[in-house]
């Protein structure tokens, strides 16, 4: 077999116990051979990377509309829903909401200033999702930190009842009870189990 050639085996990696020096050349290859499929990882890396980011430019170009800005909105009425969704016919909530939306989105304002204005003027309740800063941050990192600690109690209790006990060698069984054993040789015999051919 010639230095150029591969193993049999598979990809390169000789036989057991066959060890064979690499050549320089088939390291050079070797190499190379990582040095390209890294070079395509790269490119699939920023064409990810540039699709997100124009993605996130056109999101935050787009004019807000009162749907938009309504889905982010809770309702103050009570009824625990957005301003979009609430589920009451003549809202006095949403009557009176909707106009100072209206009125900011013709003034030109995109769509976090809107929530921010709202936020001002009624309490950050008003917001759908609380904004990840202060206090509220408990709000984005405590489902995470509660899914982390879960799943590991759940890894250290299957661990544990994965896990054997221990038992000493060379120690034997304790003997079962005389008294236990000839309780259930007589119960045995009463129902009928004793006896036999």
């Amino acid at each position: 077999m010639s230095e150029d050639q591969p193993s049999p085996v598979g990809r390169g990696w000789p036989a057991v116990g066959a060890l064979q020096p690499v050549s320089r050349r088939g390291r050079v290859r070797g190499h190379l051979h990582a040095i390209k499929h890294a070079g395509k990882w790269a490119v699939v890396v920023l064409a990810c990377s540039l699709f997100a980011a124009s993605v996130i430019r056109a999101d935050r170009s787009r004019k807000p509309t009162l749907e938009s800005i309504g889905d982010q909105v809770m309702c103050l009425c009570g009824c625990m829903a957005t301003l979009n969704h609430c589920p009451h016919r003549d809202c006095a909530t949403v009557a009176e909401i909707r106009p100072i939306i209206e009125k900011e989105i013709a003034e030109g304002k995109d769509e976090t200033a809107i929530l921010q204005d709202l936020a001002i003027r009624y309490g950050v309740q008003m917001l759908a999702a609380p904004p990840a800063s202060g206090f509220n941050l408990t709000a984005w990192i405590l489902p995470g930190v509660g899914l982390l600690v879960g799943l590991s109690l759940v890894v250290v209790i299957a661990r544990r009842w994965r896990k054997p006990t221990p038992v000493a060698p060379g120690v034997p069984p304790k003997p079962l009870d005389p008294k236990l054993l000839a309780a259930v040789e007589e119960e045995m015999k009463a129902s009928g189990m004793g006896t036999g051919g």
